[in-house]
């Protein structure tokens, strides 16, 4: 622990970034940049060549960059991929990522993938089960793994540990560090009929290493976590919260479909920095709160 504990302190602050995206590989490439990093999707290029590799071993040559996986499945019941282990950690020894992250989901089983991140019913064996999970991923990557809270649209009737105190305990147990989706705070929040500002009160800040912001879209009786649009006002006020609280974590901007031109990201982007000068705006964080809840419990 006290090994994992010390590599965790010694990452590094970067500050503001991006999601490395290919319709903004020739601006990047440009060199038409202010202070970034990058963050690239680890299956995108794990077993790719051509010009999507070119690229990003260019951008790792001038950049900080960190890779974010969507299919490690950390919580799924089948035996660990070994062989996306073997290539993720190829790609890494190659580009030297910062860090590696992935979500606290599960995305297929016997041996499908659904390409979709999916919550885990949060138990004590499942906590146990996922603590084995990373301690074997962290092994083989020879380094500590960054976890991510997932958006959630269903709540398990199963479930005994809210996410904070299951995030906390598998932080403590296995010395990974953790990625906030603040965007997703919110997202789950709404849809359970919680408090977000809760939620963070819980959250074990001294493991956060990254932050994510995004946009979502607002159905009325429910949000989703879509990546398509600017961050909304109530989530921009849980990252003043939040990263204050992480004490300048690395905070990152996701946009996935409807993607803007590279300057129009950065826009969005360097907005966040009003909201670390600690910034407040008239937001209402309480309507979940005077809903009844939003989430069906899953069997």
């Amino acid at each position: 622990m006290a090994a994992a504990d010390g590599a965790l302190a010694a990452l590094p602050r970067l500050g503001l970034g991006l999601g490395l995206r290919s319709v903004h590989f020739d601006a990047i490439l440009s060199g038409a940049t202010r202070d970034l990093w990058f963050e690239a999707i680890s299956e995108n290029f794990m077993n790719s060549g051509g010009r999507p590799r070119a690229v990003l071993d260019a951008v790792a040559e001038r950049y900080p960059v960190v890779l974010h996986g969507v299919s490690l499945s950390i919580g799924s019941t089948d035996p660990l991929n070994r062989a996306y282990l073997a290539s993720l950690k190829r790609l890494a020894d190659a580009v030297r990522p910062a860090w590696i992250s992935d979500h606290l989901c599960w995305t297929g089983v016997n041996g499908y993938n659904t390409h979709d991140l999916l919550p885990m019913p949060l138990t004590e064996e499942s906590l146990a089960h996922v603590i084995v999970r990373v301690r074997q991923v962290q092994d083989q990557l020879e380094r500590p793994l960054i976890l991510e809270n997932p958006s959630a649209y269903v709540r398990f009737a199963q479930s005994t540990i809210d996410e904070p105190a299951f995030l906390r305990a598998l932080a403590h147990e296995t010395g990974c560090g953790l990625l906030l989706d603040v965007n997703n705070v919110y997202v789950s929040c709404f849809n359970a009929g919680t408090d977000p500002r809760a939620y963070l009160d819980a959250f074990p800040f001294d493991r956060v290493v990254q932050m994510h912001l995004a946009g979502h879209q607002d159905l009325g009786t429910h949000v989703i976590d879509t990546h398509d649009r600017p961050v909304r006002a109530e989530v921009w006020d849980l990252f003043r919260i939040a990263w204050a609280r992480s004490g300048g974590a690395a905070t990152l901007l996701e946009w996935d479909d409807h993607i803007p031109a590279f300057d129009d990201c950065l826009v969005e982007l360097h907005k966040a920095e009003r909201y670390m000068a600690g910034v407040s705006d008239p937001v209402d964080l309480a309507v979940p709160l005077a809903m009844p809840n939003r989430m069906e419990d899953a069997a």
